[in-house]
């Protein structure tokens, strides 16, 4: 019973340093493959993240944006996982925002493709950095700031990483940039 206890308590401390680390295997920037840029496809999408000052739904929120700026530049059939690991998140306040006349939110991390039908090799990695402004007013005040920000991530990683923007500026681009 005693053996059986502690490779549980092994197995469930295994399973919570896992959730925490990032899943980017890192090392130096490298663009993607040429030839991959014109025939990737999103297959799965997984972030990690340092500790970071957000709601507790911005997980989902980030991984739902970004897959929807993906999905409009890697429209290909060749399935790619993409892994994102976060190191800083900084919004500006509701209430600073409205007093100010509007408020920047900046978001960073590192983006890896990964093949998995190459027994999961780094096809492309790169930094990603995004600034994103509001006009402040009630509209800044009654925004969803997390969802501007990784609509933006999502946008500036298919620039960097396959050289297009996947919407121009509209109203349906929280951005509008």
């Amino acid at each position: 019973m005693r053996a059986l206890s502690t490779a549980l308590i092994t197995m469930t401390a295994t399973l919570v340093a896992a959730a925490c680390a990032p899943v980017v295997a890192g090392g130096p920037p490298m663009a993607v493959l040429p030839g991959l840029q014109e025939t990737a496809q999103v297959r799965n999408i997984y972030m990690s993240s340092d500790w970071l000052r957000a709601e507790d739904d911005f997980e989902d929120t980030f991984v739902d944006e970004v897959g929807d700026e993906l999905q409009r530049c890697m429209w290909g059939t060749a399935p790619v996982d993409v892994r994102i690991h976060l190191d800083h998140l900084d919004r500006d306040g509701r209430l600073a925002r409205l007093l100010n006349g509007g408020g920047e939110h900046r978001l960073s991390g590192t983006v890896e493709f990964v093949d998995p039908n190459r027994n999961n090799a780094v096809v492309g990695r790169f930094p990603v950095s995004t600034v994103v402004r509001d006009s402040g007013g009630l509209a800044g005040l009654v925004a969803d700031r997390q969802m501007m920000v990784s609509e933006a991530f999502g946008r500036a990683t298919c620039e960097e990483g396959f050289g297009r923007n996947p919407r121009g500026p509209r109203v349906t681009n929280a951005t509008a940039g």
